[in-house]
């Protein structure tokens, strides 16, 4: 062991030490508070007789601030517990000064900050502490980091980078270039989670910008596949959190989640980093608030099924049409021609003598253009009501207000708003794009309904808390959902996502569309993939090409295509892959199906040959099981130690649809990927890999 280990031990061993007389001191502490409640609630009881209303208030209010401490003190204890397995993975020596000749002060960064109550010393600050970010941006060198008091400069002159679990030091890497990549390839080289964790020890500079990037309205980051955008996403709603500590808190944000498995596979990320789980939400379900469970619609799930499943073309055309830019400024052109006929003034009398023209209403009408119908009314109302009593010094009686009321109702010429809706599609000339089955909308019109709804008559926004929100998958999203999102949500935004995974190339939006819509954005790239091993992604690469991406430099074995004859063959070959898995140190394996009708009868196929696995579907949570079978849509985010891509064959892949499908599929694979092949090849997969 070199010296400089043996000072580490030593130090890990002093800060561990300093943590549990810390815990101590809180235990100490909490039973002492645990005493003076249970003795103010007996004192309480014993002379509630003679306690007048006063004292008990007083009484109450004393327990109430104990308790209240109490709780401030068990989550330092919960956060030193944690710390006191892992108190930091990072160190460097930081001399301030321009010219880095003053004495350098060793940083120790961890998940979160620990100061010795005793000493007041700082023995560990929080990652997302301004002077931490000097640790991902800089290696040994001139330096310098922006405090809340300005800029600071100076030198780093050491770094080094620990793997601390159960209270032992696994090893230590000395100062040099790219220390942060070496942990990387270490931590990339091990098996996945059932959950997304945090990579606090592994942040790479161009992540950190993104992190710490708190100035930007709307940030748009457009990641390649496996660039970690989401977990980057929530390490940047954690940075928030403390950055602005003050003004924002976790019910404050967010998240438009696209499905319930990829909500539960997110969902330890922020508790791990310390901070209270945000709240989540699908489109759907945000569209059934909004629409007040007045409308019955498909899900999207339910529309990318009927893509990928069918060859329906007019299906094609109408949502192409829906999900254009073009189609966002139709409905705001049609708003308009509704708005310039939506109101037809007469002149009303309050009384013999008295006139109120029909100018009057048509300005005031105008004047409060914007407003929902009923709120437009009632100021139309009010304004008149206040005119006739300054021109003529007339007070309006309650008859006559409810007769003025009628009035203007009378002149609005309204319409239902599926009426209006169907009657936006007659107005383009182009009544074949509105079809609707079996009385349920199609999703391509859930949103544009909403969005005129929202011009027309206004919504109830129960959300206006919202001070952030983080939009995932932002590719799969319409110009007119944003449209629907950035006026509902008047806040600063995080909207991530790819657009070379697309679901739906049909009906989605790129960086540049979001732009457009979500005005004072700012976008940042993310073009290096850690996922996959580099020989995976150059695969996944001759599928769909991406100059733009960068796989990280982690070797492992091929990706191997396996050509079968016959289905039952191609099944037996998956159930080898499978038993193969089970005796290797793997966690887990994604069977990655086309279409949810696939996944469904392999599922079938491999319980009749008595192999356990489970099946996702629109409606799934979580997964905890080794093995799993899900569609490209539902396994969009997550990754997995080992993937198979069952039926890749001509017929299954060969729209771009599918090409993007098969993509995604790919890309979920870390270690080892499988395609099985029943027939001729879908012709998207690398003829190099055919040989």
């Amino acid at each position: 062991m070199s010296a400089a280990e043996i000072e580490e031990q030593a130090r890990l061993k002093d800060c561990q030490e300093r943590i549990g007389d810390n815990l101590h001191e809180i235990g100490v502490r909490l039973d002492a508070y645990a005493r003076d409640i249970q003795a103010n609630k007996n004192h309480m009881w014993e002379a509630r007789r003679d306690m007048d209303h006063i004292d008990k208030v007083a009484l109450r209010q004393s327990i109430e601030q104990t308790m209240r401490s109490a709780e401030v003190l068990k989550a330092q204890r919960h956060k030193l517990l944690k710390l006191r397995n892992s108190p930091y993975f990072g160190r460097f020596d930081f001399a301030r000064g321009q010219d880095g000749k003053s004495e350098a002060q060793p940083i120790y960064v961890g998940v979160h900050d620990f100061t010795d109550e005793a000493s007041g010393e700082t023995l560990v600050y929080d990652w997302r502490a301004p002077v931490c970010s000097m640790f991902y941006d800089y290696e040994i060198g001139p330096a310098r980091y922006e405090a809340p008091a300005g800029e600071v400069e100076g030198r780093l002159e050491l770094k080094r980078q620990f793997r601390i679990r159960g209270g032992r030091m696994e090893f230590m890497l000395e100062s040099g270039v790219n220390i942060v990549d070496d942990v990387l390839q270490q931590e990339l080289s091990r098996s996945s989670d059932e959950a997304m964790k945090n990579i606090v020890a592994t942040i790479q500079r161009d992540q950190n910008a993104i992190i710490r990037n708190a100035e930007a309205d709307t940030l748009i980051i457009q990641g390649v596949a496996g660039s970690g955008k989401t977990s980057i996403a929530l390490h940047r709603i954690a940075f928030l959190l403390y950055r602005f500590k003050d003004t924002l808190n976790s019910k404050d944000i967010l998240i438009i989640s696209p499905n319930r498995v990829f909500a539960d596979y997110i969902g330890n990320v922020l508790p791990e980093l310390g901070e209270e789980q945000v709240s989540e939400i699908g489109m759907e379900t945000l569209a059934d608030e909004l629409l007040q469970g007045q409308y019955r619609f498909q899900t999207f799930f339910d529309q990318t099924s009927l893509l990928l499943e069918g060859r329906d073309e007019a299906l094609r055309e109408r949502i192409a049409a829906k999900g254009s830019l073009g189609f966002l400024k139709q409905i705001d052109s049609y708003v308009d021609y509704l708005e310039a006929n939506s109101f037809k003034a007469v002149e009303w009398r309050p009384g013999v003598g008295r006139i109120v023209p029909d100018w009057h209403f048509q300005e005031t009408w105008q004047k409060y253009r914007g407003l929902p119908i009923s709120e437009r009314i009632a100021e139309v109302v009010r304004t008149t009501e206040h005119k006739v009593f300054l021109h003529y010094k007339h007070e309006l009686e309650s008859r006559q207000l409810k007769a003025l009321r009628e009035a203007v109702r009378g002149m609005v010429q309204r319409k239902s708003l599926r009426a209006a809706y169907k009657g936006l599609f007659e107005w383009l000339g182009q009544p074949e794009l509105f079809k609707p089955a079996g009385g349920r909308l199609e999703y391509s019109d859930v949103f544009p309904l909403i969005y005129l709804k929202m011009r027309l008559e206004g919504v109830d926004n129960s959300r206006q808390e919202v001070k952030h929100l983080l939009i995932d998958e932002m590719q799969d999203y319409t110009p007119v959902q944003y449209a629907v999102l950035g006026t509902l949500f008047p806040c600063r935004k995080t909207v991530l996502g790819d657009a070379t995974q697309s679901v739906n190339p049909y009906g989605g939006s790129n960086a540049e569309q979001i732009q457009r819509v979500l005005r004072a954005s700012a976008p940042m790239k993310l073009t290096k993939s850690y996922r996959s091993s580099w020989e995976i992604m150059q695969f996944a690469l001759g599928i769909s090409p991406n100059e733009e991406l960068v796989p990280i430099e982690r070797h492992g074995e091929s990706p191997r295509v396996v050509r079968c004859a016959r289905q039952s063959e191609a099944v037996e070959r998956i159930i080898a892959e499978i038993e193969d898995f089970q005796a290797s140190s793997h966690r887990r394996l994604a069977v990655i199906a086309k279409t949810q009708k696939y996944a469904e009868k392999l599922h079938r196929l491999l319980a009749e040959k008595g192999v356990e696995t489970r099946l996702l579907d629109a409606g799934s949570g979580g997964f905890s099981t080794r093995i799993i079978i899900c569609t490209s849509h539902l396994a969009k985010g997550l990754e997995f130690d080992r993937v198979i891509v069952p039926d890749a064959d001509a017929h299954t892949y060969q729209t771009d649809m599918d090409r993007n499908m098969l993509y995604v599929a790919c890309t979920r694979a870390m270690h080892r990927l499988t395609v099985v092949v029943n027939g001729e090849p879908s012709a998207f997969l690398p003829a190099s890999a055919m040989s």
